[in-house]
């Protein structure tokens, strides 16, 4: 029985992922976030470091893993579903658990023995503790691949170690929070030939395949601009204290000035333009920021006066708002938001010489109009009257796995086909859709665009991390 069929015998037996308990529970450590001055915490010096003595990783094919043995680091929201939703995949073998606290471990490993064939996991090596229990893990059991799904200050050391140890290495966004770790990992992964993905889910969700595929197509002619934003209000994560995402989020809110989270509407779009792959480059960045201000006022509102989060300094702008430059010319406009009160929006707009492609709502409008809906591109073909879009320009890749990835969950589907993807390239030994400079790319967007802000906005140039390479990598 091939993989798509087994997946489908797992249909019935979907995790219901509450949202708010998604975000609520921690991940590996809820260490405070340090209080060092911005300028030298965030070192974006553009001196690109020598040779990494290692082979350009930008379409690497890993030898084959037929049996795929697994570890997680990080068990709280995101590592929690990433390990329920992984354990019955077939070819998986899930051999440790790590997390500092024995109740995350011991909760999330009778769950996931629920949905797998429980037998299988019985010597399933667990560890919590302390700081560094992930490390024996490591040394003991020697996995094949970890997921790490911690607080983002500690993705860099870990996916690092986790190289270093022999071990492919699947990190939750942003890969890192500082130029000189992305550095360090690029440098790693050369040397070690170990993949090293930042997991962006949203590159796998429909619209955002729809879209890609008509950039392929042509249909909106040569691109010319984008825009592509995290607008999502998570003031309530400052509820969690002692655990969980808030406890140590609230501190990067409070200490860092830009954009913290580019990464979720950016990858899309700079996959439909090519960056990194071919075609363009990211060349540089300016960003601004608005006033502190929602912060303060929830904590004040919400939190007695000697309350912890009412002793913070509250420097993160509410909104960032950042243009990025590419060496062909092409701009992107990037926002960040988890402050405001509003709705949901990742923007995801592409615009091009025929036509432009918007999300929220999903909208289409094509020069001469969308054929059967629209009569020229002064109105927008939207809701039901996509469908026939859909029906005609539907991504291969949606059309092979949408259906399962809607009974399997996870953001609409996205975070099933990402995983499964993952899979897929890994027993088959093909290229990982996101590469390893991509996601430094994005997620250099953060430092990056704290550096523009603190200098009043004057332009900031993006490191070239495939070291000039990027136009030997094959388009996605």
């Amino acid at each position: 029985m091939n993989l798509l069929s087994r997946l489908g015998d797992l249909s019935n037996k979907k995790m219901t992922i509450d949202r708010r308990n998604f975000i609520r529970k921690t991940s590996l450590s809820t260490a405070a976030f340090a209080t060092t001055p911005l300028l030298s915490q965030y070192n974006t010096s553009l001196d690109q470091p020598g040779p990494s003595g290692g082979t350009y990783m930008g379409g690497h094919v890993a030898p084959k893993l037929s049996n795929i043995r697994v570890a997680f680091i990080g068990l709280g929201s995101r590592g929690g579903v990433h390990l329920n939703l992984f354990a019955g995949l077939p070819g998986i073998e899930v051999v440790a658990l790590s997390d500092l606290y024995q109740d995350s471990v011991k909760e999330k490993l009778e769950g996931f023995k629920h949905i797998a064939n429980s037998s299988q996991y019985e010597n399933t090596a667990t560890y919590w503790g302390d700081e560094n229990k992930w490390k024996s893990m490591l040394r003991e059991v020697k996995p094949d691949v970890v997921f790490i799904c911690t607080n983002w200050n500690n993705h860099a050391p870990m996916a690092i170690e986790c190289m270093k140890q022999g071990a492919h290495v699947f990190v939750e966004v942003p890969l890192a929070v500082t130029l000189k770790d992305l550095w360090e990992i690029v440098d790693t992964s050369e040397r070690t030939q170990k993949h090293c993905m930042m997991m962006e889910n949203v590159n796998y969700g429909r619209e955002e395949l729809l879209y890609l595929n008509l950039c392929r197509k042509g249909v909106i002619g040569d691109l010319l601009h984008a825009e592509a934003a995290y607008i999502h209000e998570l003031r309530f994560q400052m509820e969690e204290q002692e655990r969980g995402t808030g406890s140590w989020r609230t501190h990067h809110y409070a200490k860092r000035n830009g954009n913290l989270y580019p990464t979720h509407g950016l990858g899309p779009v700079a996959q439909y333009m090519n960056l990194g792959r071919g075609e363009d480059q990211f060349s540089s960045i300016i960003s601004f920021s608005s006033p502190a201000k929602g912060r303060k006022l929830y904590a004040e509102k919400n939190y007695s006066k000697d309350h912890k989060w009412n002793a913070l300094d509250y420097q993160g702008g509410d909104l960032n708002t950042s243009i990025i430059k590419t060496n062909l010319g092409k701009t992107i406009m990037v926002q960040w938001d988890e402050t405001s009160p509003r709705p949901y929006t990742r923007h995801n707009l592409i615009q091009g010489t025929k036509g432009t492609l918007a999300g929220y709502p999903s909208r289409v409008a094509l020069e001469g109009g969308v054929k059967g809906v629209t009569d020229n591109h002064h109105s927008w073909a939207e809701g039901e009257k996509l469908e026939a879009l859909y029906e005609h320009y539907e991504h291969p890749m949606y059309k092979r796995l949408g259906a399962l990835a809607k009974k399997m969950g996870g953001h609409g589907g996205m975070d099933f086909m990402m995983r499964y993807r993952i899979v897929e390239c890994l027993r088959n030994g093909l290229p990982l859709d996101q590469n390893l400079y991509e996601g430094c790319f994005w997620s250099a967007v953060s430092p990056l665009s704290e550096a523009s802000v603190a200098k009043g906005g004057m332009p900031q140039q993006f490191p070239d991390f495939t070291r000039g390479f990027w136009n030997k990598t094959n388009p996605l």
